[in-house]
């Protein structure tokens, strides 16, 4: 059998496709892969298998990056029975009944090499060792013990730009998506969850670092087998199924299209049969007398909300120079705001592209739940600060609709999307050192407009590449004021509540919970490493460990002596002397200090090279903080680099 080389393949539903099937795997008339049924109460065990394998080689004999995506449910056999679950797994062979079966895993491969995605259903015991709690999600690399695992759910920002943690029942019965992404570069591994139809979170619930390579020593290359294995194990019977699968090496994978998925079917369960009479007669009387009296409840709650919020609308709606967009006209841009218009996904909403009709500009609607009071305040923030600033590298606001319960905001659209696809989204299109350059002096240029030229100081709170959006000639574009405060210049900010997200809140922010423009400083440095790094500001190293990347640039400095070395490895050519000032500068953003961090006009003057960046070691950046104070290490050009605060 041929290999299938760059293999990019996508199932929306299984009718049709000749999968290899062994076990009791089958195919339903409706198009499900189904491994297990819940009909048995004894062991039963289900592969299904992509028909061809997909060739791994790369030069220098590296694993390729790949993507793959697919939705499953798990739907138990009853209350008290679960199955052991189901795996993502890539052999050498479909063919795994060559083995002798260990009760406590979905699989054991006939090769000592394997890679596997677990979701565990039940608690497992695995060879012995390790006792691993039911619900969870691991990676197994060469060996049945995970080598990381985690509660089964995923991550979100709250509204203040927080990581949060939702967790999900992998044996519900309900669908749920998993994405599993692998980067080569970075060799970084994935994994990340979302109930359906939820948009794929941008923090995945795993993050491991690994070079498959290594671990996969012995594996034959060229023949790499792809598909899904699932065992009910002795604890009776449980449905295991796949109902839709993508997958591709080299890029990420290509959507499923949920109107395709049988996601509809009820999946096979046994129904306790008093139940069901139980529903049949439920009185109808008490259920009518139930809604009258709700519907009656929320339209006098309607109607105290609609006047409380034209009374708050009242206070703010005058100072707005955005024009008032009907929401007719915004429904017929946006196509209905249908999931195929759908840009993306963040605390407060989602984001559609559209085209108005009357002009035919293109234009992005974020759409608002104003169900609280927080979404409110984001909303008439954002409208508030975005409508009178006007600079070729901030989001342009257009207009605002408040219709019912939702709140719109309708920005000028980025062709180009968000920096950060660009740097972790695996696009084909990776950027040259010249356009990330470009891109961090035009959001440096959009900060100094902020925080010095606007009649008013703006604190952003929010600068991180995912906020970074690119126009049509790849120019950076500063977006997201949801979080923005201002107050006069020469005044101090009020800011007492801490709001960003991790890896660019500045230390005293934490500590102090108020924002500045040095705590925006320090979120631009982060940011400029990222960009020049290609690294999330917070992550884990290959043995798990939290990694801050300015700390690793500062380590990589000190140990080879050129702080450059730090450059994301996928940019083959750059100007050595401006990556050293973009290095150097993200690092003095980022000092612990306050006092210690440049102003945006200094540092606008440093990446101009109307200045030139004072020299200083990598000892300068290193402070010992206590509960009490900070005390600062002896610089090594301590007058220089003192004068550096002078510029905010």
């Amino acid at each position: 059998m041929d290999a299938v080389v760059g293999a990019e393949f996508i199932y929306n539903g299984f009718s049709g496709s000749n999968l290899h099937l062994d076990g009791e795997a089958s195919i339903t008339q409706d198009g499900v892969l189904t491994l297990t049924t819940g009909n048995s109460d004894y062991d039963i065990i289900g592969h299904g298998f992509h028909p061809k394998p997909v060739s791994l080689v790369q030069e220098h004999m590296r694993l390729p990056s790949f993507s793959t995506t697919f939705v499953f449910s798990v739907t138990p056999k009853n209350t008290r029975r679960y199955g052991y679950g189901m795996a993502f797994v890539i052999s050498s062979t479909p063919d795994l009944f060559g083995a002798s079966g260990d009760p406590f895993i979905e699989f054991v491969p006939a090769v000592p090499t394997f890679f596997a995605i677990e979701l565990d259903t039940v608690t497992a015991n695995y060879r012995r060792f390790l006792n691993i709690e039911d619900n969870r999600v691991g990676i197994d690399l060469n060996n049945q013990t995970p080598v990381i695992t985690s509660p089964a759910g995923y991550r979100y920002n709250d509204a203040d730009g927080l990581l949060n943690f939702e967790g999900l029942s992998l044996s519900s019965g309900k669908p749920v998506q998993v994405w599993v992404d692998c980067d080569s570069t970075t060799m970084e591994l994935r994994v990340t969850l979302a109930p359906v139809p939820m948009d794929k979170p941008s923090t995945p619930l795993i993050s491991y670092n690994v070079r498959l390579e290594s671990v996969l020593v012995d594996f034959n290359f060229t023949r790499a087998y792809m598909g899904f294995s699932a065992s009910t194990g002795d604890t009776g019977g449980a449905s295991h199924q796949i109902l839709g699968w993508s997958f591709n090496v080299g890029g990420p994978a290509q959507p499923l299209n949920y109107s395709l998925l049988p996601l509809k079917r009820p999946v096979e369960q046994i129904e306790d049969t008093n139940m069901k009479r139980l529903t049949k007669w439920l009185p109808a009387t008490v259920s009518l007398l139930a809604l009258l009296a709700g519907s009656a409840a929320c339209l006098v709650l309607r109607r105290w909300c609609k006047k409380r919020a034209e009374g708050q609308e009242a206070d703010w709606e005058a100072q707005l120079g955005p024009r008032r967009f009907p929401h007719k006209a915004l429904r017929a841009a946006t196509s209905g705001f249908g999931t195929t218009q759908l840009l993306g996904k963040g605390g407060f909403g989602s984001v559609y592209a559209g085209v108005l009709a009357a002009s035919g500009l293109r234009i992005a609607v974020k759409r608002i739940s104003s169900g609280s009071t927080q979404g409110l305040a984001q909303f008439t923030a954002e409208i508030i600060i975005l409508g009178r600033l006007r600079h070729r590298n901030l989001v342009r606001l257009i207009g605002y609709c408040r219709h019912k319960d939702e709140l719109h905001l309708v920005y000028e659209q980025m062709p180009n999307g968000s920096l950060d696809t660009y740097l972790y989204g695996h696009t084909k299109h990776s950027l040259n050192w010249s356009q990330r350059f470009r891109i961090i002096k035009g959001v440096a240029s959009g900060l100094l407009y902020l925080h010095e030229d606007w009649e008013q100081v703006i604190i952003h709170r929010d600068v991180k590449a995912s906020n970074v959006l690119l126009d049509g000639e790849m120019n950076g574009r500063l977006g997201d004021f949801g979080l923005a405060r201002l107050h006069d210049h020469g005044a101090d900010a009020h800011t007492t509540h801490v709001a960003g997200t991790r890896g660019y809140l500045a230390p005293e922010l934490l500590k102090f919970g108020k924002a500045t423009k040095a705590t925006d400083v320090f979120a631009f440095g982060a940011f400029i490493l990222e960009v020049a790094c290609g690294r999330r500001p917070m992550g884990r190293n290959v043995r798990g460990e939290l990694l801050v990347l300015v700390e690793w640039v500062r380590q990589v400095w000190v140990a080879s002596g050129c702080v450059a070395d730090a450059m994301d490895p996928r940019l083959v050519d750059y100007a050595a002397e401006e990556a050293e000032l973009v290095l150097k500068l993200g690092l003095l953003c980022s000092h612990p200090l306050p006092g210690a961090r440049p102003g945006m006009r200094l540092v606008m003057q440093y990446l101009d090279g109307d200045l030139p960046l004072p020299e200083f070691s990598p000892d300068y950046l290193a402070i010992i903080t206590d509960a009490e104070q900070v005390v600062e290490m002896t610089p090594s050009v301590a007058t220089t680099i003192t004068s550096l605060s002078g510029g905010r």
